[in-house]
């Protein structure tokens, strides 16, 4: 076995979901990654835990959806994730464009019959993560061997001096009343996060972190944004999206590539169109842009805003939690032509922060 899926294992285990004695555990995992998903019960026994071991296939969910009519909250799978106190999954597989084909409707209605199941996933202990894989890594537009290491150098930063990095950056938005977003001549928007409260993400529920992100208040967004970093969802790259906000809300979109992806999203549901979150990449060992967003969100140097759920963490109290079956986050380059204000005071310009 690769000593480097050992030591990922032992970050999962350990650092990420810090997994104890008596814990009832569910291990999801591609086929594909079976070497971590031994790894991972090797651990689990050692410390006297109790696994259950999924696997899943973008080829069978594919079928699934493409033959079925209708969709309802599936109780047995629900009542798995209610009884567990921790949640394992490694993302992969051999083609990222398995669901291209999924209308993006389809997806939309088993996204709402499935929230319920995610939301006792979100009550578990969890840590989503990346097992490399040749259809990934053709994805990025690099080798196997180059993606693995990637990958691998991705997860095992040094998360404590991660956690010290962004930590400042912490304290600056759990202050705050307002941040205005500006880049180039189409991205100025503005939101309130007044008694909201900003998550150091160093390497827990997200493998790898490097993101400092909080809640807007959700009436509160106002303004433009081009997202010039493409999104890639149900195995389809949407391109130049542009969204305006009103009162929190989306009252205009539109994408160069891809459009019906982006308002499968949409309208998803009621509170599919507000923002549940706004999130600042800062871990700089992630130097490239991948099509995979648990990496791409935590890149130096950009911003991401999700339509959809909020983490109610991040919402203080007399503030409404965006409740959505989905959460889609979008990225803009803040590299160059842009600020980041927080009550009127510049945090970071050009991707540059004030206290670097």
């Amino acid at each position: 076995m690769d000593p480097r899926i050992r030591e990922h294992a032992e970050i999962i285990v350990d650092h990420s979901t810090d997994i104890e004695a008596g814990d009832n555990v569910i291990v999801y995992l591609p086929g594909n990654a079976e070497d971590l998903g031994v790894a991972l019960h090797e651990l689990i026994g050692q410390k006297g835990a109790n696994p259950v071991f999924l696997t899943y296939s973008e080829r069978a969910d594919r079928a699934f959806l493409r033959n079925s009519e209708a969709f309802e909250t599936p109780d047995h799978e629900l009542a798995l994730y209610e009884n567990a106190d921790a949640t394992i999954i490694a993302r992969s597989g051999p083609n990222p464009s398995e669901k291209a084909d999924v209308d993006p409707e389809t997806t939309a209605a088993y996204t709402r019959a499935h929230d319920p199941v995610k939301k006792a996933r979100l009550d578990t202990t969890w840590c989503v993560t990346q097992h490399p894989n040749p259809g990934d890594a053709q994805l990025a537009g690099m080798s196997t061997e180059a993606y693995e290491a990637f990958v691998y150098d991705a997860v095992s930063l040094d998360w404590e001096a991660q956690r010290k990095f962004q930590s400042t950056l912490v304290d600056v938005l759990d202050d705050a009343s307002e941040v205005r977003i500006r880049a180039g001549e189409e991205t100025d928007v503005t939101m309130s996060i007044e008694g909201n409260t900003a998550a150091n993400d160093y390497g827990e529920a997200n493998l790898p972190g490097g993101e400092v992100f909080t809640a807007p208040v959700r009436n509160s967004v106002e303004g433009e944004v081009y997202f010039d970093l493409p999104l890639y969802r149900q195995g389809r790259e949407v391109q130049d999206a542009r969204v305006t906000f009103e009162a929190g809300k989306v009252v205009e979109f539109s994408a160069g590539r891809n459009e019906d992806v982006l308002a499968g999203v949409f309208d998803t549901d009621e509170h599919a169109r507000y923002l549940g979150e706004l999130g600042i990449g800062m871990n700089d060992a992630i130097d490239r842009f991948t099509y995979n967003m648990l990496f791409d969100e935590k890149m130096g140097e950009t911003v991401h805003m999700a339509v959809g759920s909020a983490y109610p963490q991040c919402v203080g109290e007399g503030n409404a939690v965006n409740n959505s079956a989905e959460h889609v986050d979008m990225i803009l380059d803040m590299s160059e032509d842009s600020v980041i204000e927080v009550d009127g005071e510049v945090v970071q310009k050009n991707g540059e922060f004030r206290f670097e």
